[in-house]
Order: structure tokens, then C-alpha cells, then sequence
């Protein structure tokens, strides 16, 4: 896993976390933010390595279908752009009006 789609899943799971069930939420949890391996949390519940590995893709999957249909991450991302632009664009009252137009457009 690339450190890009490392951060993804921390940041979908910090959207979505709410919508999977406790125990997908614990192993995201142990796999991505306490950084435990596969062989840990298999002993931690007491299954397979296996059962931790389906569990934790399907996991996954499911909080990509969440951002394919919710776009909660795309836009915030979309927005931080927004925010940065405008710091840039501080003495620039035009640009500046121009983004925050944007903005307003946006969630219509």
C-alpha cells in the first residue's frame, strides 16, 4: 500500500468510520491508526489472519462506495484548494471574489 493510499483510508475512515459496524471499526482502527499488523489483530479477536485481511478490504470497500456516492472527502479537499487560492490571492480582490463565488456555486 502506497503511502497516498495510507492516507486516503485514514481520511475516509475519519468521514465514514460511523457507518461500518464496531467490529470493522476496531480492526480499521487497531490496522490503520495504532499501526497493528494482520498477525496482531488476529490474536487480538482470536481468528485468522485471513478472516483480519477480508474483513479489513471489505472495510475498505465499503468506505470508498460511501465517498463514490457522499463525495464528503472530494469536498473538502475541493475546499481546502478554495482556501489556500484565497490566502495566495490576499491582495487580489478580484481573484479573491472569484473564489468565493466558486464557493458559493459549489453546493448548489
Amino acid at each position: 500500500m502506497t503511502v497516498s493510499s495510507f492516507v486516503r483510508m485514514n481520511q475516509l475512515f475519519g468521514f465514514y468510520q460511523s457507518l461500518l459496524t464496531l467490529r470493522q471499526q476496531e480492526m480499521l482502527s487497531l490496522y490503520y491508526e495504532e499501526d497493528y499488523s494482520l498477525a496482531e489483530i488476529s490474536e487480538h479477536y482470536q481468528i485468522s489472519r485471513q478472516a483480519v485481511h477480508d474483513t479489513i478490504k471489505r472495510s475498505e470497500k465499503a468506505l470508498e462506495q460511501y465517498e463514490e456516492n457522499l463525495h464528503l472527502l472530494e469536498r473538502r479537499l475541493q475546499r481546502e484548494q478554495w482556501l489556500d487560492a484565497l490566502e495566495e490571492q490576499i491582495d487580489n480582490k478580484a481573484s479573491i471574489l472569484a473564489i468565493v463565488q466558486q464557493l458559493r456555486d459549489y453546493d448548489e
